[in-house]
């Protein structure tokens, strides 16, 4: 009993040490198993562990035990810790408490205690509290669901839904929302329901991708994905890409529009998952009556032009295309084609007279106007081409405006030619170079335009010494073509009979000697007679003759040397000119013979005294000639000696030995080592036979002795570069001209042992798998020698390996330099062996060239690779560029290298993938989601062992806004009555309701009208209104571009055209084609019901407010007759009776049939004639010649034209035609000026006047009136009112400041200009013909300002006044610097401004040059040849405004002498010399006088020498005769004669 007591005890002991109460118990109560309780406990948290209610007072006897109260998995939670027998009991927890396991109970723990002797249950409610431990779960991840775009706005289109376990409403109450970015269309309740915003669009997007997370109060929160695919649904109109295209055709092209821009016309289906077909057509064209010309391919959409449009005709058409869907052809889209007809060159050109015949004055000045052409031409651009006179030859051009003026004035002669027939051709540019001709016929009108001309260019006679008085010695006679007085000529001695010798008759010409001529002896005297034959016109013309007169002495012909001296290179060919000698004598008048009296066979000699050779001489045979020689007239004679000295000359080439040696050289040879000699010889003698050597080719390598021959070593060998060089030894003598010859010296390179073999690489690299096998090759190893033979022989080895080894583990060919595996490698071991090796030659001695090869151990691949992810989820937009970037999938291996040597198994017509793992875009790809909004590709990545590893990517496209605005069908043309409209009271045309399948702003549209068409526009609500007034008779129809434009981003236009009609109101009165209509007939030839006139009156209206009908309203007479429908006026009863001239005056009215009615008159006037009328209007002249003078003030007269009708009772009108611009006709036909005429800018115009009568129909005609504008001298203008200069006082004379210009507008003579000073001054003075302001003298201005006033004047006394301000700056004479150069003083000149920039640039100051000249302290040199040339160049150097000293100067030059060389020489050229100057110092004021002295001693001098020469010359030429000028011009005398003209 006492052991089972103890182990009772320790049994209850165990059942406590388990049951460990954490916590204060919830409750304590009593056990009543009488009757029972029922009690609440509480509240605790859930969670709680530990004891939940201390039971005490159990009836002794009685047991308890842990029984279900309603909710039997309830006591789970809990159990009872009770002794049997016990009157205590403790409930306890088993688990944690968890209220959200508790729904029933609303989170109460319900149990009970039984009392086991009387089943009497005490029921216990624990409260538990709520915590907020769960968050909310969705009940899937992913919800999907497909929905159309036409799914109800507010509506649901997918339930979501999320339980949170928790128990407690606080707790478990859940908040929906979509997480950013969240799609706009939709929106997510708290129950859960996702709801559509907006109205849904295929086109913008075909799925959306978003999340909801489900979120309770205390912040837990959950994510589901919600996948929405949207299904097309045809609702959309077809839209074009453009609104408007372009395209050109050729005039008269059919077939397909070759270009359309900017891209083929093209419509799709707005809705693109459906893209149902479309059907092209063309709705209209503008204008509708070239529809017929046009016609459209129904599928492609490809316009033709069915019949070709002329551009002359219409030069643009509109055509509207419409597209529809092929399965409703209510829903359409429309876009404009403008095309324009581009101009084919297919029309003529037109001369505005098939020919035309001018007359003109002959001898007219070139580029005198004769008439004026005018060519048309239908084609763009009117007549673009040349115009051209056929043929060339006559005297005539024409310009492009159509002129034809005068191009040869000495052509233009009546005696030769009285008239010229010529055609003007018109040839255009472009092909098919249309050609039109016009005949031409000008006619010569005659003047007095001829000079007498002497029937021969020049007369002689003779004066012999038997001469007497009055004897005839010539005759000279001229020949006037002109007729009667023109034509009679007279003669006179104008010049060169000053001493009277000689006398002339004025009518026959004959010259007879007047007095004796005193002869001499061996001379010709000389007489030159200018004589002038003038005819007898009002205006006298001449010409004048030289009539040349010897007068011969006795002749003794004679040597004036008795030897002279010639010389004559030999081998000269015969005929060269060895001397001439010289004589007297009259061969003139009796001829003499000159003959060779010794060597006659080698030498000759002509009556000039002109010395030749006859044979080729030669030195080697005779050095030297004496040879004697005569001259004789018959009577005497004479002797005289020609020493003759003949000439060497080099004819002897130098000769080599042998024209080819071949010479061997070891490439070791030394630099400058002699290789051979290469000698010729020369068989001259003397300088001819000296010799010089030189070289060709080499490069370089080799050179010669030019005296000896002898071929050295110039540079290094090497045989392995070049074998052989093949040289050209060129000998050549010293002769003139020099002779050379040839020869060939080949040198051929021995190899020795040079080169080091040397590897391809200087380190081979290999890698090897460590399972392969021994004896595979690993690498091939080359070496190379130069060297040939057994010195380029190469043999291999190893001499180092690294890490070592015991064992070789590879094996080296000697001879082929294969490397080769000898043991198995292992990479855990050695990863790389470093192995030096060499390659030796068979050279003596050898030579050994080293390299190194790395071995490395590759390891074997066994890891497969890894994706970062196993499937990617991108989302793009449909307008992503072609090329860009989706996504980059990143892959490791945990091999060697990783997974840099993997590639990518990628199939895919849209993307692609680089090795990087870079998804990308294709580049000649787009996306387009109507057609593909999802992609799912399979990604593998293989690794370079082959293992792979594969993931997912699902690329979604995501869409913009392309949803154009659409059209209603719209009335064409839509009617509208004309009136009267404004913007404050406008018309309501239409209402036009356009759609667009977009929402929101992409779905609003307004209206807008594209073209100018200020009549129209729209209200907000799209109704058309007019805010003009409509005038149907001046516009019966617009044409509007309407503009239907959203304002989504980017904003989608839609384009279409309408038409308004504007229907008709009788706002028009009818309206006569003329106001007076008249008819003049003769009534014999009058029968009853002839149509003497057709009245015809429009009105603009239309229908019945068109329609006219003629009444006479006044005036009506019972011998003429209206007929009201026709408005023909005929003859009503007999006009028999009328026996006089009869003018009947009646008024016709024409009123229309509107209502209310309108109507119009006109007069009507018909003359009864008993006699016929003339039917023309007539010029009184084809053509009229005016002149006025230039600058005339507009309105002034030009002249007047006249022109008649035949009859006082026709009206003559004047319409000018022709440069409207610038004249005007008034009623009387005279000419007036509307602008101020310039002949300047043109000096002749051609004016057409019309002259128009008032006859019914009218007759009409032109005369031509040719407008010269004569010239008014206009005063000169300077370019500048102001000339601003700056000199230093020490300028010299002649030193110029500044150039004035002034330009003249006159042409001809009054173009020349005179330039002076309006007050004379002692310091400067002005070049009268070049405006050149020069210094005279500027001593004593320095520091002050000269103003000048320079004046022009031109020819005709008319001048203007410039200003010159010259500012003298101050300088002393000594601080100028004097340099020479040997140059001459042109060339120095022209170069001054670089030369001053050359010195400034040395001495670091502003040089300034006073002086160029060729003269130093007065001595004048003159300008020699450039070898001898020397220059003086005078200058000042300047810092800063303030002038150098002359001895700082002259130092720096000195110092930077060879600086100045270089300079210098850079300006003028190499060989350049400069010396300092030293200059003595003088007072400037003296050197000033000096120089003005001298310069007006030196113009003295010259005008002494000029009249000294002048008296000269005319005596020389009194006493010896005239020299061969023959011309006129040297005495004036066609000057005078012109002067008499």
């Amino acid at each position: 009993m006492g052991a089972i007591h103890f182990m009772w005890m320790l049994l209850l002991s165990g059942s406590l040490c388990v049951h460990v109460v954490r916590g204060v118990p919830i409750g304590t109560s009593s056990v009543n198993c009488a009757e029972g309780s029922d009690l609440t406990l509480g509240p605790v948290d859930e969670e709680y562990e530990g004891e939940v209610e201390v039971l005490d007072e159990i009836p002794v006897g009685n047991t308890v035990r842990l029984v279900a109260y309603a909710f039997p998995d309830h006591i789970n939670f809990l159990e009872l810790v009770y002794t049997p027998g016990s009157t205590n009991a403790t409930v306890h927890t088993k688990m944690a408490l968890d209220a959200d396991l508790l729904p029933q109970t609303g989170g109460q723990l319900w149990y009970s205690v039984m009392c086991v002797n009387s089943d009497i249950e005490n029921k216990r409610r624990l409260i538990l509290t709520d915590l907020n431990d769960k968050a909310p779960i969705f009940e899937q991840k992913v919800y999907t669901k497909r929905i159309s775009e036409i799914h109800a706005v507010n509506t649901e289109v997918i339930r979501v839904k999320a339980v949170d376990a928790d128990i407690s409403i606080n707790n478990n109450r859940i908040t929906y929302r979509i997480l950013d970015p969240a799609p706009a269309d939709f929106e997510v309740r708290n129950d859960g329901a996702v709801l559509l915003k907006r109205p849904l669009n295929y086109n913008i997007a075909q799925n959306y991708n978003f999340t909801v997370e489900a979120r309770d109060n205390g912040d837990l929160f959950d994510t589901a994905t919600v996948l929405l695919e949207i299904t097309d649904f045809d609702n959309l109109n077809p839209y074009f890409n453009h609104s408007l295209y372009q395209a050109i055709i050729q005039e008269g092209q059919t077939g397909p529009f070759l270009t359309i821009q900017p891209e083929a016309i093209k419509a799709q289906d707005g809705d693109t998952g459906i893209n149902v077909a479309i059907v092209y057509s063309i709705s209209s064209v503008s204008p509708s009556k070239y529809l017929s010309n046009f016609n459209i391919d129904a599928n492609s959409g490809v316009i033709s032009v069915v019949t070709g449009l002329d551009r002359e005709e219409i030069p643009t058409v509109t055509v509207n295309i419409k597209a529809s869907q092929k399965d409703d052809s209510l829903k359409t889209a429309g876009t404009l084609v403008s095309v324009t007809i581009e101009d084919v060159n297919d029309n003529a050109p037109e001369f505005d007279k098939a020919s035309y015949s001018v007359t003109l004055l002959e001898n007219s000045q070139i580029d005198t106007a004769v008439f004026r052409v005018t060519v048309t031409d239908l084609d763009k651009g009117g007549f673009v081409g040349t115009l051209w006179i056929l043929p060339e030859t006559v005297p005539f051009s024409i310009h492009l405006d159509g002129t034809v003026i005068v191009k040869s004035s000495a052509d233009l002669d009546r005696e030769t030619v009285g008239n010229f027939i010529f055609q003007i051709e018109a040839l255009e540019n472009d092909p098919p170079n249309h050609v039109v001709l016009a005949d031409v016929n000008v006619t010569l009108l005659d003047e007095n335009d001829n000079s007498p001309q002497f029937k021969s260019s020049r007369y002689e006679g003779k004066v012999f010494k038997n001469q007497t008085v009055g004897m005839l010695v010539t005759q000279v006679e001229a020949v006037d073509l002109d007729a009667g007085v023109n034509g009679q000529v007279k003669y006179s001695i104008e010049f060169g009979n000053l001493e009277g010798y000689f006398s002339i008759d004025e009518n026959t010409g004959e010259i007879k000697l007047e007095q004796n001529i005193p002869l001499e002896e061996n001379k010709v005297l000389q007489f030159p007679l200018y004589v002038a034959a003038r005819d007898g016109g009002g205006v006298s013309r001449s010409s004048a003759v030289l009539v040349e007169i010897l007068a011969p002495g006795d002749s003794k012909p004679q040597f004036i040397l008795s030897t002279y001296s010639g010389s004559i290179e030999e081998e000269t060919d015969p005929g060269a000119v060895i001397v001439k000698v010289t004589f007297l004598g009259v061969t003139a008048v009796v001829p003499v013979t000159l003959q060779v009296l010794t060597d006659a066979d080698k030498f000759a000699i002509d009556s000039k005294g002109v010395f030749t050779s006859k044979v080729k001489l030669d030195y080697e045979t005779q050095r030297n000639y004496s040879v004697q020689i005569s001259i004789s007239d018959g009577t005497s004679s004479d002797e005289a000696i020609i020493m003759v000295l003949v000439i060497d000359i080099n004819d002897n080439g130098p000769v080599f030995g042998a024209s080819s040696v071949t010479h061997p050289v070891p490439e070791d040879t030394e630099v400058g080592a002699n290789l051979t000699a290469m000698t010729a010889t020369d068989a001259d003698d003397g300088f001819n036979r000296e010799l010089r050597y030189a070289l060709r080719g080499g490069e370089g390598k080799f050179t010669i002795d030019p005296k000896m021959g002898m071929v050295s070593l110039a540079g290094a060998l090497d045989r392995e570069t070049k074998v052989e060089f093949s040289l050209e030894v060129v000998a050549q003598d010293q002769g003139r001209p020099a002779l050379s010859s040839t020869a060939t010296l080949l040198i051929q390179v021995s190899d020795v042992n040079d080169n080091i073999p040397s590897f391809s690489k200087t380190e081979y690299e290999v890698e090897v798998l460590e399972t392969e096998s021994v004896g595979t090759t690993l690498v091939t190893l080359e070496a190379v020698d130069l060297d040939e033979g057994t010195n380029g022989v190469v043999t291999y080895s190893i001499f180092q390996q690294d890490p070592p080894s015991t064992v070789a583990f590879f094996q080296f060919d000697s001879s082929t330099g294969v490397l080769r595996l000898a043991q198995a490698l292992d990479y855990g071991v050695v990863k790389e062996y470093n192995l030096m090796v060499q390659a030796a030659d068979g050279g003596t001695p050898s030579l050994i060239g080293n390299g190194s090869v790395v071995v490395r151990v590759k390891d074997v691949n066994n890891n497969s690779p890894q994706f970062s992810a196993e499937r990617y989820d991108v989302a793009v937009s449909e307008n992503l560029a072609s090329g860009a970037a989706v996504v980059t999938l990143e892959v490791t291996d945990e091999d060697e290298g990783g997974f840099s040597n993997g590639h990518f198994v990628f199939t895919s017509d849209t993307f692609n993938i680089n090795k990087q793992g870079v998804v990308s875009l294709k580049s000649d790809v787009t996306l387009d989601r109507e057609t593909e909004d999802n992609y799912v590709l399979k990604v593998v990545a293989v690794d370079k062992g082959g293992l792979n590893a594969t993931a997912q990517l699902n690329i979604t496209v995501l869409d913009y806004n392309d949803n154009t605005p659409q059209f209603p069908t719209l009335p064409d043309p839509i009617p509208f009555p004309e009136g009267e409209y404004s913007d404050t009271s406008p018309g309501e045309v239409y209402h036009i309701l356009a759609t667009d399948s977009d929402l929101g702003s992409n779905g609003e549209v307004t209206f807008s009208i594209s073209s100018s068409a200020t009549l129209f526009r729209f209200r907000e609500d799209g109704m058309l209104l007019v805010v003009g007034p409509l005038d149907r008779e001046t516009n019966d129809i617009y044409e509007l571009v309407i503009v239907a434009a959203d304002k989504g981003t980017p904003q989608r236009q839609n384009i279409t055209s309408i038409r308004v009609s504007v229907t008709d109101v009788n706002d028009n009165t009818p309206v006569f084609s003329a106001n007076t209509y008249t008819k003049s007939i003769l009534v014999k030839d009058a029968k009853v019901g002839d149509v003497l006139l057709s009245l015809s009156a429009t009105d603009t209206d239309m229908g019945l407010n068109a329609l006219v009908t003629y009444s006479f309203s006044s005036g009506a007479s019972p011998r003429l007759a209206l007929n009201g429908s026709t408005g023909e006026v005929t003859v009503a009863s007999d006009l028999s009776d009328v026996t006089e001239d009869t003018p009947l005056e009646l008024t016709a009215m024409a009123k229309d049939s509107g209502l209310p009615p309108l109507n119009s008159t006109a007069n009507v006037q018909v003359h009864l004639m008993t006699v016929s009328l003339g039917v023309n209007v007539a010029f009184e002249s084809s053509s009229y010649n005016f002149s006025i003078l230039e600058n005339e003030p507009k309105g002034r007269p030009v002249g007047t034209v006249k022109a008649t009708s035949g009859s006082p009772m026709f009206v003559v009108t004047y319409v000018l035609t022709t440069h409207t611009d610038l004249f005007s006709v008034n009623a009387l036909g005279a000419l007036i000026t509307r602008e101020p005429l310039d002949k300047e800018t043109q000096e002749w115009y051609i004016l057409e006047v019309e002259a128009v009568d008032s006859r019914t129909p009218p007759t009409s005609a032109v005369a031509m009136v040719r407008v010269q504008v004569e010239d008014v001298n206009e005063a000169p203008e300077f370019k500048e009112e102001t000339y601003e200069a700056k000199i230093f006082s020490i300028a010299p004379y002649k030193y110029p400041v500044v150039q004035v210009q002034a330009t003249d507008p006159d042409s001809g003579d009054s173009g020349r200009l005179d330039y002076s000073l309006m007050e004379s001054s002692s310091s400067f003075d002005v070049g009268r013909s070049t405006g050149q302001v020069y210094v005279v003298s500027a001593v004593g201005l320095e520091g002050k300002t000269t103003t000048l006033l320079v004046k022009v004047t031109d020819p005709k006394g008319l001048h203007a006044t410039t200003t010159v301000e010259v500012d003298v700056q101050g300088s002393a004479s000594n601080d100028v610097v004097v340099i020479s150069l040997n140059q001459a003083t042109n060339v120095v000149e022209k170069k001054v401004p670089v030369m001053e920039e050359s010195l400034g640039r040395v001495l670091g100051w502003t040089v300034k040059v006073i002086g160029i000249s060729s003269t130093s302290r007065g001595a004048v040199r003159s300008r020699e040849s450039e070898s001898a040339a020397k220059t003086y160049v005078s200058f000042i150097a300047v810092d800063h405004g303030e002038v150098i000293p002359a001895e700082v100067v002259k130092n720096k030059l000195q110092s930077e002498a060879s600086t100045v060389e270089a300079e210098l020489e850079k300006v003028f050229g190499a060989g350049l010399e400069h010396v300092l100057e030293e200059e003595e110092s003088a007072d400037p004021a003296s050197d000033q006088v000096i120089v003005i002295v001298l310069g007006v001693l030196f113009s003295l001098s010259l005008l002494g020498l000029v009249a000294m020469g002048t008296f000269t010359v005319i005596k020389f030429r009194r006493m010896k005769g005239p020299t061969e000028d023959t011309s006129m011009e040297n005495f004036g005398i066609d000057r005078r004669n012109e002067a008499e003209t």
